[in-house]
């Protein structure tokens, strides 16, 4: 597999030449944005997904899988799921289920 942080840039190269979509920071980490919301990003070699219903409790499913606390004061964001490298061949889908999701929300 390549290096995680590769594996995310490719994908957020990618997404980011869509239209509405951009590349951004939060919370201290890489995001991809769409209308202004984030919909992905990249912390300590896993990537993160903001998600809902079936692809939510799909991806939490996935060994090593949780929701994401990019604070690391226990206190998890409930739509996000971290994701590790393991399942780097199933980001991309994820990345899209995300993006589908978050281009629903209302525009920043």
């Amino acid at each position: 597999m390549a290096d995680p942080q590769m594996k995310y840039e490719a994908i957020a190269y990618e997404f980011a030449n869509l239209p509405n979509v951009a590349r951004a920071q939060m919370f201290g980490m890489p995001v991809v944005k769409v209308n202004g919301n984030a919909f992905m990003g990249f912390f300590k070699d896993s990537m993160t997904f903001k998600l809902t219903g079936k692809a939510h409790s799909d991806a939490l499913k996935l060994k090593g899988a949780q929701l994401s606390d990019p604070s690391g004061r226990g206190r998890p964001m409930k739509e996000w799921v971290q994701v590790p490298s393991a399942h780097a061949a199933k980001w991309k889908q994820l990345a899209q289920s995300s993006l589908e999701y978050v281009s629903t929300l209302p525009a920043k």
